[in-house]
């Protein structure tokens, strides 16, 4: 058993999102404690934007063609991509920013998207290659958006259309919403995510 945690919250300790994926990571090693676990946080160590340069590094296929961004480029996706591929569950922090993810997650995804190694195109459309891992998204939102703002939310239906274009089926979600409407809303909504994290995990029945 391995376990990917990423976290990508800006706000360190004052993070839900940390709070609850740490939460969630400790359920699994509870349930298996010989896991192994692989720790990566985009917020100390944010991948660079893509720019022209480091997109290119697709196209090159010796080391020494390479310039000095590139090379590193083609060392953060190899090491994206293969942390995730033999990862046997995935516990992904995704605080909502401004309707959507943060932008080192976006940086992050942007590496795990490879055509050839998570996903290939073929004459009867795209087929995902990276299945066959449980996925857990923990999701924190200042406001509700599962209760008639569907439509603003570009963070959680993101990333379930990613994953699932990569060919991720077994998706989970610990949610804490309405974070900002008060302290009572936001106590209450750490409370059910923490037993939601739990239950991810199967050591508590889902409610």
């Amino acid at each position: 058993m391995k376990i990917l945690h990423i976290d990508s919250s800006v706000l360190g300790d004052a993070s839900v999102s940390r709070q609850l994926t740490k939460a969630t990571v400790d359920g699994w090693r509870a349930r298996y404690p010989q896991a192994e676990l692989v720790y990566r946080d985009l917020d100390a160590a944010p991948p660079e934007h893509l720019s022209g340069e480091r997109a290119a590094v697709v196209k090159f296929g010796k080391d020494a063609d390479l310039t000095g961004p590139q090379a590193e480029e083609r060392v953060l996706v190899d090491a994206i991509v293969g942390e995730f591929l033999s990862a046997d569950v995935v516990v992904i922090g995704a605080p909502m920013y401004n309707f959507s993810v943060p932008t080192q997650l976006k940086a992050w995804i942007d590496r795990l998207a490879q055509a050839g190694r998570t996903f290939r195109y073929t004459e009867k459309g795209p087929i995902g290659l990276a299945g066959g891992r449980k996925v857990v998204i923990v999701s924190s939102r200042g406001g509700v958006y599962t209760a008639g703002l569907e439509a603003l939310d570009h963070q959680e239906a993101y990333l379930r259309t990613i994953l699932g274009f990569l060919g991720v089926t077994e998706i989970d979600f610990v949610r804490a919403e309405g974070l900002a409407m008060g302290p009572e809303h936001r106590d209450r909504a750490v409370a059910e995510a923490h037993l939601q994290a739990k239950a991810s995990s199967g050591l508590v029945e889902a409610a």
